[in-house]
């Protein structure tokens, strides 16, 4: 079986609060992008094996495909294993939410695969174990995201713009980027404000409401950052924002001659460069058992 586990960009992304338990709690408006890895799946006898074609990521427990499609086995006493081949296209340390994409589109895989009847919100409820991105990645669909990345509130409007993904060669770590974070002095973007641009298709309120609290830290450790988004506005590009912790930043237009512009100015100076889109999909039906 074929799956494709689709990258995401945050529009928003405002830190509230640091909460007792450690984690943060966030307000974001999230959407799924074109930009995907391609995962092949096949039924084995047993166990549990991953290749890939990237050399960097690990293939055994530590990776979160490995770690959903245990869960399923396990939970739900399935009598075989799983080989799954992954072809990575959305880089790590990227602010894509990359890793939990893949999770998710193993859990819609191994669903279908083994008739276990699981509904997406049965599947983005054992996606939230293993990773906070997950739940949104299950449905493929822009949201209002709350809390830890758990509460999805789907945002039904659609608007038309292209997306430039640029990514300077060093990553940021997540850990690190919030345990760099000074909420005392932090921007706080207008989340609410952002949504209310997508609902009335004004594109306009859209872009002068990017923003990402996490920009700052990030930033620190990568200085690219600042530059790259300097770059996108001198190019004409009506906004451009670091995506989830970074390190990847994408500019927004309505014009394909800033967008092939862009691709050109950009294309051999960092470490990727892709062209992509925000996903308009219908979504996917399943039945609860």
């Amino acid at each position: 079986m074929k799956v494709r586990a689709y990258a995401k960009v945050n529009l928003a992304l405002d830190v509230v609060r640091k909460r007792t338990d450690g984690y943060h709690e966030l307000d974001m408006v999230m959407a799924p992008i074109t930009l995907h890895d391609l995962i092949y799946i096949d039924k084995i006898d047993h166990g549990i094996d991953i290749t890939t074609n990237n050399y960097r990521m690990p293939t055994d427990k530590r990776n979160i495909m490995y770690q959903v499609a245990d869960i399923l086995i396990q939970r739900y006493h399935i009598p075989y294993g799983v080989k799954i081949h992954i072809y990575k296209h959305i880089p790590t340390q990227a602010g894509l939410a990359g890793g939990s994409a893949d999770g998710a589109a193993v859990l819609r895989a191994m669903n279908q695969m083994f008739h276990l009847g699981l509904s997406l919100e049965q599947l983005a409820e054992i996606g939230k174990e293993v990773g906070a991105d997950i739940p949104f990645c299950i449905y493929e669909k822009m949201a209002l995201v709350r809390g830890i990345g758990e509460k999805l509130e789907f945002i039904e409007h659609q608007f038309h713009c292209y997306l430039l993904l640029v990514k300077p060669k060093k990553g940021v770590s997540t850990k690190k980027c919030f345990g760099m974070l000074d909420l005392n002095n932090a921007i706080h973007p207008q989340v609410l404000e952002l949504k209310e641009g997508i609902e009335k298709s004004d594109f306009k309120k859209i872009v002068n409401h990017l923003g990402n609290t996490l920009e700052a830290p990030s930033i620190d450790m990568v200085e690219d950052i600042e530059m790259i988004k300097k770059q996108f506005i001198e190019l004409g590009f009506e906004g451009a924002l670091m995506s989830g912790s970074g390190s990847c930043v994408f500019g927004m237009t309505q014009d394909i001659n800033k967008l092939e512009k862009g691709y050109e100015f950009f294309k051999n100076k960092y470490y990727f460069v892709r062209k992509t889109q925000i996903l308009h999909k219908e979504e996917e039906k399943y039945k609860k058992s």
